[in-house]
């Protein structure tokens, strides 16, 4: 059960994820999710930074689709200047949103990373769904009681994948995945 929690791959934001990176493992399309991942829980738009990587992995070949369980009024609005697919209340971890992510991209699950930064909706449900999860670093510790609940949970198995790390035992994939 515990490797269905594990993402693939863990970063600091966004940033560290570059087109040379998802190109060699495979990847043609992006699942983002939205509060604490592109942005804090507390800003409604996307900021330059987002603007920026969005249109650079576009640029380079990539699809791209929100997937937020946040309401349709919150996707709309923060997705206004990225103009991307798009799934509100998205009911994460469950795999429907992700698949349908994937059907509006008209890729298979195995061409998709799944971005975010929550192990019990982002990485769980993208694992479930059989897609390359990205687990980025929240950008903001400012969040609601239940996210902070589920930290306490997730500190402990990024203690594990940090145990793996450290043993050569998480790099799942290789140059020769691609």
């Amino acid at each position: 059960m515990k490797g269905i929690l594990l993402p693939r791959l863990y970063v600091d934001s966004i940033a560290e994820i570059t087109a040379d990176v998802l190109k060699k493992i495979g990847i043609k399309g992006l699942i983002l999710d939205i509060d604490n991942t592109l942005v804090p829980n507390h800003v409604a738009d996307a900021d330059d930074n987002v603007l920026d990587w969005t249109d650079a992995m576009k640029a380079a070949g990539f699809k791209l689709c929100i997937v937020s369980n946040g309401a349709r009024k919150r996707v709309e609005r923060f997705n206004e200047k990225l103009d991307l697919f798009a799934v509100h209340r998205a009911m994460k971890p469950a795999k429907r949103a992700f698949l349908k992510a994937g059907m509006v991209m008209g890729l298979e699950s195995r061409q998709i990373a799944v971005v975010g930064d929550q192990i019990f909706t982002d990485v769980y449900g993208g694992n479930r769904a059989g897609m390359f999860t990205i687990l980025v670093k929240p950008i903001d510790c400012n969040e609601g009681i239940f996210v902070k609940l589920k930290r306490i949970f997730e500190k402990r198995i990024l203690r594990e994948l940090s145990e793996n790390q450290s043993k050569g035992v998480s790099e799942e994939f290789s140059d020769d995945t691609g």
